[in-house]
């Protein structure tokens, strides 16, 4: 990893049979032809991950490396499960707009979904491969649990390296004009769940 160019490593995996499995069609690398804005974006994930897990800054004195990403546990809906895993109730009180949700999905400078999922977006060339695609999301979880994985989702992993879109506290070296700020608003958070739930296949 060098300041502006960073390639990210990753396995996704989800509770089976009593064991840690693989998530079909997650993990691996990323492309190895994205633009160059695709690179100095993974670059600036790794060095916020990295701050995230060890609570300092790194400094970076080589051309090149690559960051391994922590593998995410994903979970089921339905059950006990899915009361401790989601937040049930819209932050707004209303529901979102699915087609703002996917404008926000696909959009590399504000949700920067696509750097880590892939999904059903056929004219988005450059898509991640680094977490679950985002194809039957809302078949494989509730919109609670939706809802929790995109406002806080280090409250079911806390070793995840998904962002926290809506959370504001307990966040290391945030920019000054970032801070008290979330990464997305409670509609923008809606737009996005009413969005994945609409995606069954």
């Amino acid at each position: 990893m060098a300041p502006d160019y960073g390639i990210s490593v990753a396995g996704v995996y989800q509770p089976t049979g009593g064991q840690l499995a693989d998530v079909p069609g997650s993990g691996g690398v990323s492309p190895s032809d994205a633009p160059r804005e695709t690179r100095k974006a993974e670059a600036m994930l790794a060095e916020a991950w990295f701050r995230t897990i060890t609570g300092r800054g790194v400094r970076v004195r080589f051309a090149a490396a690559v960051v391994a990403a922590c593998c995410t546990v994903a979970t089921a809906s339905g059950g006990a499960a899915a009361a401790q895993d989601s937040i049930p109730t819209s932050l707004t009180g209303a529901k979102g707009d699915p087609a703002r949700g996917r404008a926000i999905v696909t959009n590399r400078q504000l949700g920067l979904c696509l750097l880590c999922h892939s999904g059903p977006f056929p004219e988005e060339r450059f898509q991640g491969n680094l977490a679950p695609d985002l194809a039957g999301a809302g078949k494989r979880w509730s919109e609670g649990q939706l809802r929790l994985r995109i406002a806080d989702s280090s409250r079911i992993n806390p070793a995840t390296i998904m962002p926290a879109y809506h959370r504001t506290d307990g966040l290391a070296r945030v920019a000054p004009a970032w801070r008290g700020k979330p990464v997305l608003s409670a509609e923008q958070i809606e737009d996005v769940v009413a969005f994945l739930t609409t995606l069954k296949d």
